[in-house]
Formats: C-alpha cells, structure tokens, sequence
C-alpha cells in the first residue's frame, strides 16, 4: 500500500498509522541520533515525531513531497529546539566507549581512530545546518539527490551544488586539523 493510502487511512483509523511508523522509525532515528549523539535523547525525539505526526495527521495534504518529508521536517524542527534548549557540553556515553573498543584489536589504532572519528563528528557539527542535515540524509540515509532535495525543499541541482560545496569545506576544515 502506498504512503498516500496510508496517510488517507490513518486520517480515519489511526491504527493504520502503525504501517507508516514501521516504515520510517528507523530513518527517523538514524536521522535524529547523528545530530544529538545520544542514545536517549534520539529515543525520545523520535517517539516525539511520531506522536506529533500522528496527532496532526488531519491537517497534513499531500503537496508532491513524499510523507517521509513531512516526518524529516518535524523531526529537524524537534532536533533544532533541543539544540536551543540544551547547553553543547560535550559527554561521551559510557556504553559507548565500552562497545567502540573491540578486544582483538590493537589499542593504539582503536585510539587513533577514536580520536579521527570525534574530530570528524566535531567539523560536521560546525557546518551550518542546512550542510549537516545533507550528509545525514546523503550517508546515513543513503538517499539519492533527488529524494533529498524533496526533503530539503530544493531542487536536485542545487543538492549536487550543495554537496559539492559541503565536501569542499568539509575537506578544507579538516586540512586545517591536519587530518586531510
């Protein structure tokens, strides 16, 4: 069944909605965790995009974006108020160091690449918004331009545009780290 007759269905039994939730929950999530880093918080910023889409499912109209446009947006809008709400100290989740490290593995080189990933994480995170949310949505996501330029209200060439214009700075942020 697709996303429309979905949409039409749950506007009448939102039971139906189950179907939409299982599609795009873990999109959702992924996309969610790579812009707060935190388990918990990505947990309960996706169960308040899917409350909220659900609750406000009545007034959403097809416009020609697809339904997981919709999700996107509240969910960047969810993410952008944690953002303002939340001060950017930095914390790294026990668990996570724990389960970065496998055993057989040289210590020197799990440390290295540690160190390479966060500096990374660190320059993505100082790109601009609209930037961070292109490479989620190009390398977590894996979706193709144009599906991508839907989300972002863009047209396919300004994606391309975008994403060249992302990598390059990207690349010039990181040669000033000295990683590059």
């Amino acid at each position: 069944m697709s996303d429309a007759a979905l949409v039409q269905l749950a506007k009448e039994d939102p039971e139906a909605f189950g179907e939409l939730y299982g599609r795009y929950v873990d999109k959702i999530y992924n996309y969610i965790f790579y812009r707060v880093s935190d388990q918990a918080e990505a947990e309960d910023l996706t169960a308040r995009t899917f409350f909220r889409a659900l609750r406000k499912i009545d007034s959403y109209e097809e416009r020609g974006l697809p339904f997981s446009a919709w999700l996107y947006r509240i969910a960047h809008n969810l993410v952008a108020n944690w953002h303002r709400s939340n001060s950017r100290r930095k914390s790294v989740q026990l668990d996570e160091l724990i389960t970065a490290a496998p055993s057989a593995s040289n210590p020197g080189v799990i440390v290295e690449k540690q160190e390479m990933h966060a500096v990374l994480l660190d320059a993505i995170r100082h790109l601009p918004e609209d930037r961070q949310q292109l490479l989620i949505l190009k390398f977590v996501d894996r979706l193709p331009n144009a599906q991508i330029g839907r989300i972002m209200g863009r047209s396919e060439s300004s994606i391309k545009s975008l994403y060249h214009r992302t990598l390059k700075s990207l690349r010039a942020d990181l040669q000033k780290r000295h990683l590059v």
